[in-house]
């Protein structure tokens, strides 16, 4: 059983894992610009298909969920604790949201969240596209129906009879989840006053607005 020293340096090494911000290192390498000066600010993968097109979004997708993949799954197989398992998803997401190296000017954190929700619990993924899916279909807007299916998560935890201490982790990683879209939400809630939900833009768009 590792102690709690090798459990911290797990953590410490999955916030670092996060901090690869694949969109953010793929436009740099091919245009030699940053990503955060274009679309929305984001390096995220929808913003990188804005610069790099189809390719570059999938690329930055797959980079982005495949971390917090490797981050968990490195964590199971060096048998944490459940704390120590939560925390590295928690980290990884945290490591994208906020990376040091980049200036604490990340992602929007839902597609590397995902990537470690598969393999920390991965009905808790079904539950965010069953709820997103069904959501998109009654209003047509993709990020109302994200955020409320993330919003979701922490009852669907309960209610799956999960562990405290992952329960924790599951609203850390909402909350931050959520935060990072505090612009997108201020969006929405403008629309919803109007009495309208704007079809969601697919061209460049005003930095800030959207991932």
């Amino acid at each position: 059983m590792l102690n709690c020293w090798q459990e911290v340096l797990a953590i410490v090494a999955a916030y670092g894992l996060g901090c690869v911000c694949t969109g953010y290192y793929l436009v740099r390498g091919l245009r030699g610009i940053d990503i955060r000066d274009y679309g929305s600010g984001s390096v995220g993968a929808r913003n990188v298909g804005r610069v790099l097109g189809r390719a570059g979004f999938l690329v930055a997708l797959l980079g982005d969920v495949g971390k917090g993949i490797l981050a968990v799954s490195l964590a199971r197989f060096l048998e944490l604790e459940t704390w120590g398992v939560v925390f590295v998803a928690v980290a990884v997401v945290a490591g994208h949201l906020w990376p040091l190296p980049l200036g604490g000017r990340g992602g929007k954190g839902i597609a590397t969240s995902l990537g470690a929700l598969v393999v920390l619990d991965y009905p808790l993924v079904i539950v965010v596209f069953a709820v997103c899916a069904v959501v998109y279909l009654l209003v047509k807007h993709l990020t109302v129906g994200g955020l409320f299916a993330y919003a979701m998560l922490p009852a669907a935890s309960v209610i799956l009879q999960r562990p405290a201490t992952e329960v924790a982790g599951v609203v850390v990683l909402v909350l931050a989840v959520i935060l990072a879209h505090r612009s997108n939400l201020v969006a929405i809630l403008r629309e919803a006053r109007e009495g309208r939900f704007a079809k969601e833009d697919r061209r460049p768009a005003a930095k800030g607005v959207s991932e």
